[in-house]
């Protein structure tokens, strides 16, 4: 009986590296065929895994509330190299005007999806307070990696500026870039706060004095400090490496990884908010010193590790979605994940946004409705249901886990399509705009 036992352990774990093989092949081979189409690679990757372990291979289907620690820190490694990968793209250092639609996302945007989400999980749901709260948390970050199709591109060569309109950040993809870069971050007050409730009471008296002073202003304070403190140090190992050669470029990559980790580790232990602190440690380095090619170095090897970490976290997903993980999911639970999607989000970012001068109303309704759900909403549950005793713990990641897929899929699916005709939009508005062509004028007076 043992031997039998140990035999399909290690049956199991032949096959999922078969598939995991499949799944790096298909990034190798296939991840830039889909930048054109109305498809993801992470779409891929979540069939993958659903498929593999949902036919009868003898391939046992992983359970995330079972197995809590490795999904918590399966998802923390990918959201912190997801951040690194952020911070290292956005070209525009931290300003309250030229930020404003960001800031707008962050402070009304952000709150209103996590109150509505709250709101339906307690009355649809019959979720406790703490419960829905953590939904709510859990629900609110957008996804750094899932949304690349919709953020700025790698670094460029040239810082952007306003005499030079041509190499000016889109202002859409920014939005979206740093939206989702700090989002991952400030997600966690809310997510202590549910836990906090669930300790001492939902009562305000019971915790507000800790959150506050703790949760909210020290920790957010320390991550802030610790991620231009060593993000400065860091810079200055980092971007005074020689990249003359292939070799000297991939060791210099190498140090983004042990960037991302420094600033992580080293924030978490002083008590600080990692997720932040890996996000402006990574644009402390960027703008450290105008070393493009180190820049590029940096950015190559972060987005390599993040679609490997990502094909890890979605076949692992579509893996458990092949077993029990959706097996609590009730219709009021998948209507809360398509409300979501269609219509909470997409209305908080519309309100958030009234009258900001820098997005255009179409462009408003793009930023709104690219709200992607991903890692940091399965870390967000993972680390919530491993901290607390939640009764709930079934239907949260039922409902969590049916609104990341249903997002993956819709804005997988929609994602080029949409960019695609604003590109066309944006190139006949320029088109109209240019002045005339010298040539043909010089040509027409001959």
């Amino acid at each position: 009986m043992e031997l039998t036992s140990t035999l399909k352990i290690v049956a199991d774990y032949n096959l999922t590296l078969v598939v995991i093989g499949l799944g790096v092949l298909a990034l190798a081979t296939l991840l830039h065929r889909f930048k054109d189409y109305p498809f993801s690679f992470p779409m891929l990757a979540l069939a993958l895994g659903f498929i593999a372990f949902a036919l009868p291979l003898g391939l046992t289907p992983p359970d995330l509330l079972e197995h809590k620690a490795v999904a918590v820190h399966m998802t923390e490694i990918g959201v912190i190299i997801s951040l690194m990968g952020v911070g290292l793209k956005i070209d525009r250092l931290p300003n309250w005007r030229t930020w404003s639609s960001t800031w707008r996302l962050l402070a009304i945007c952000m709150p209103l999806t996590i109150a509505g989400v709250a709101i339906l999980g307690w009355w649809a749901l019959s979720l406790g307070p703490a419960a829905a709260l953590l939904l709510g948390a859990s629900l609110a970050p957008t996804d750094p990696v899932l949304a690349s199709d919709v953020q700025v591109g790698e670094p460029e060569d040239s810082t952007p500026t306003d005499t030079d309109p041509e190499k000016k950040e889109d202002e859409l993809r920014f939005t979206l870039t740093s939206e989702a870069g700090l989002n991952d971050s400030l997600a966690f007050p809310f997510t202590y706060l549910a836990l906090l409730m669930l300790a001492e009471g939902v009562g305000p008296s019971n915790w507000m004095a800790q959150w506050l002073l703790v949760d909210v202003v020290y920790k957010i304070g320390m991550g802030i400090g610790a991620g231009l403190g060593v993000g400065w140090l860091l810079a200055r190992v980092l971007l005074r490496q020689p990249v003359d050669t292939a070799q000297q470029r991939m060791k210099v990559g190498v140090g983004a990884l042990a960037a991302t980790l420094l600033l992580y580790g080293i924030t978490e232990v002083v008590g600080g908010y990692g997720f932040l602190a890996v996000f402006i440690g990574a644009m402390t380095i960027k703008h450290g010193e105008e070393t493009h090619q180190a820049h590029r170095s940096l950015h190559t090897f972060i987005e390599q590790s993040e679609q490997l970490l990502l094909l890890v976290i979605m076949i692992t997903l579509g893996a458990a979605c092949a077993g029990t993980l959706l097996a609590p999911l009730t219709w009021e639970a998948a209507l809360l994940g398509v409300l979501l999607v269609f219509v909470i989000r997409p209305l908080a970012g519309l309100i958030a946004m009234t009258g900001t001068p820098w997005l255009s109303f179409s462009d408003r309704l793009i930023a709104s409705f690219f709200g992607i759900r991903g890692i940091g909403c399965l870390f967000y549950l993972a680390y919530g249901l491993q901290q607390g005793q939640f009764v709930e713990a079934e239907l949260l990641w039922a409902t969590g886990a049916f609104a990341v897929v249903l997002s993956v899929l819709v804005h997988g699916i929609t994602a080029s399509p949409i960019m695609q005709s604003r590109e066309r939009r944006l190139q006949r508005e320029r088109g109209r705009k240019s002045p005339p062509n010298v040539t043909r004028l010089r040509g027409s007076a001959e």
